[in-house]
């Protein structure tokens, strides 16, 4: 089990909380201008890495906010939680 640090309720148990996907992605700009390629892209490919990786996570039985949580894919070592207004730490994407 992981312990999540909600930036509004404090450390929780994983449970209390749904996963996201991938932090720090912008919606596009101009969406009835994409192709079909371009939307795919955006909706189906993330990033993949090992090591440290911003992730959205929703405090879905607390608060219900959105937040982020800078987690290590090989050791599910969570190393940060942020609110979404606030910078990555490390400044890294």
């Amino acid at each position: 089990m992981l312990l999540i640090t909600c930036p509004w309720c404090g450390p929780r148990d994983e449970t209390e909380y749904h996963y996201g996907g991938q932090a720090h992605v912008p919606y596009p700009q101009n969406p009835a201008e994409l192709s079909d390629a371009e939307w795919a892209e955006y909706v189906f490919y993330r990033d993949n890495p090992k090591g440290p990786f911003a992730e959205r996570w929703v405090h879905s039985t607390g608060c219900r906010r959105w937040f982020n949580v800078l987690r290590d894919t090989a050791t599910y070592e969570v190393l940060a939680s942020y609110r979404p207004d606030e910078p990555r730490p490390g400044g890294n994407r």
